[in-house]
């Protein structure tokens, strides 16, 4: 049986590696395409690839088995859950990767891309820009088929001109801007707060008028420290929440 083959990954050292690979992993397990076989390669042959040790690959693998995506079975070897998809809340430690899975394993529609005038907020983030390409995505759950977020993302023209929607529909502009784009991203900040349903909000996830919902805007700069997108996501208050571990130095 061929055995599923996952994403590459870049460690950034300051941060555990058994986080590090098990949101890797994480992702490319949520993002993987139709028909792909559900078979692990073996601890070995992944923590090869990941560049780690056996031992922090096995504690990868136990993170994603306690979160219900994969199963482990003596002599017949990892698997992934058919119905493998995005559930508990993770744990975000300043890696791109977890923004990555955060964003993965949703059915994505495409509602629209084109030119915008750079106004109001966006005008903090691309002084030098007349104007930007915005993709506005439609996500729904899996499974369910349940609306759960709609986004926004605010692209520099000359990276907006080579996004492919086939690429949108299938991961998240993240992962796109970072392994396709081969843009050098160096941070991301991200905001989250609550707000109520506007209209088209309301309309698209199928919420009442003025329910709670969490607004997420994350700002993606490159090597240059250039901002190079904006994204603005509406989550439906009832299925999403979010919360971050701070590790104290010694």
């Amino acid at each position: 049986m061929t055995s599923f083959a996952p994403d590459s990954l870049v460690l950034n050292r300051k941060l555990p590696l058994w986080y590090q690979v098990s949101q890797s992993l994480r992702a490319s397990i949520l993002g993987r395409a139709p028909g792909a076989p559900l078979r692990l390669p073996t601890e070995e042959q992944l923590a090869q690839h990941y560049g780690v040790s056996v031992l922090t690959m096995r504690q990868a693998l136990k993170e994603l088995e306690e979160e219900g995506l994969i199963s482990r079975h003596r002599r017949r070897g990892t698997f992934i859950e058919p119905g493998a998809r995005r559930g508990a809340p993770r744990r975000l430690l300043g890696s791109i990767d977890a923004i990555v899975a955060q964003q993965s394993g949703e059915r994505t529609t495409i509602l629209g891309h084109g030119p915008e005038p750079v106004t109001g907020d966006l005008a903090e983030h691309f002084p030098d820009a007349a104007e930007v390409v915005v993709f506005r995505r439609l996500r729904r759950d899996g499974g369910t088929d349940e609306p759960t977020n709609w986004a926004e993302n605010a692209l520099r023209p000359e990276v907006a001109a080579r996004v492919d929607l086939a690429d949108l529909e299938r991961w998240p502009m993240t992962k796109v801007l970072r392994d396709v784009l081969g843009v050098r991203i160096s941070r991301i900040t991200d905001t989250v707060e609550a707000r109520l349903a506007d209209p088209e909000t309301a309309q698209l996830l199928s919420v009442p008028l003025l329910s709670p919902i969490l607004h997420y805007t994350g700002v993606t700069y490159d090597a240059e420290g250039r901002v190079v997108d904006v994204a603005r996501i509406r989550y439906r208050g009832d299925r999403f929440s979010f919360s971050v571990t701070v590790d104290a130095a010694d």
